[in-house]
């Protein structure tokens, strides 16, 4: 599993990099629309749709849909706004799980949730990379997202007792989300001393910094309580040893659409 875990990193890796930081525009785009669309493959397989056929149809319609937002960029602020929303709502889900299901249970409702989750996850980066320092923002909010995941780990193996949502990721704690939230902020004050940031300027990526990892956490225990109610593991066997492409970025799809409003609400971009 080790091995193939490095193969399939030092395959992706320079995809990954050279997607992200080398395209730009329609290109860039394109590529994240790709993920994306892989994404919402695996995503109709949780909701419930077993045939090849139903999901690759689900992948189209998400892909069309991408493109429809491209063409029309005055809905990106409205669709950040209903990200905020769900994922507010899908805190609630998470934390009254199993009670939760009877609202999302069915086919038709899972389906419209995925759309809740991978549209907006697209739309923000899209956004982040036609803002002033654009390379730089998704570094920003992949490396709170990551730095809140090693932190996670490490504090949860030392020092987890308490359950975090035993019923949906058992081996979550409260110590976890602690550790991986210090770390995050660390991150973050370190790069705000190094920048010279205002007193103000600090104190409100502080806080930033701390609703992006707490939401990025619910983007992960979402994605496990959809996997466990379908009796799913991994959302597919596209990456080898990592398993599929939303358990990758089930973080992130929730932080994403948070960390480009909230810089949108601090006047960084234009939409």
């Amino acid at each position: 599993m080790l091995k193939q875990r490095i193969i399939t990193a030092l395959v992706l890796l320079p995809i990954a990099l050279g997607g992200f930081f080398l395209l730009d525009g329609a290109a860039f785009a394109l590529f994240i629309g790709v993920v994306v669309s892989l994404g919402a493959w695996e995503w109709a397989r949780l909701a419930g749709l077993e045939a090849q056929a139903q999901r690759v149809g689900y992948a189209a319609v998400v892909a069309a849909l991408l493109g429809v937002l491209y063409l029309t960029p005055v809905v990106a602020p409205w669709l950040l706004v209903v990200a905020v929303f769900w994922w507010l709502a899908a805190t609630f889900l998470v934390l009254t799980y199993p009670y939760s299901s009877r609202f999302w249970g069915d086919v038709p409702r899972r389906l419209l949730i995925g759309l809740l989750i991978l549209l907006p996850a697209w739309q923000g980066l899209v956004l982040l990379k036609q803002w002033p320092q654009a390379n730089g923002l998704i570094i920003a909010v992949m490396v709170l997202v990551w730095g809140a995941d090693i932190g996670a780990y490490f504090s949860g193996k030392a020092f987890g007792k308490r359950k975090l949502a035993p019923k949906v990721s058992p081996g979550k704690s409260w110590e976890g989300v602690y550790g991986g939230l210090a770390a995050s902020l660390l991150i973050t004050l370190l790069v705000g001393l190094q920048q010279g940031w205002s007193f103000k300027g600090l104190v409100l990526a502080l806080v930033g910094a701390a609703l992006v990892v707490f939401i990025s956490v619910i983007g992960d225990l979402t994605e496990s309580m959809f996997k466990r109610q379908s009796g799913i593991k991994d959302s597919s066997n596209l990456l080898p040893g990592h398993g599929g492409v939303l358990d990758r970025i089930d973080s992130l799809t929730a932080a994403i659409p948070l960390f480009a409003a909230l810089l949108w609400l601090a006047g960084w971009g234009a939409l």
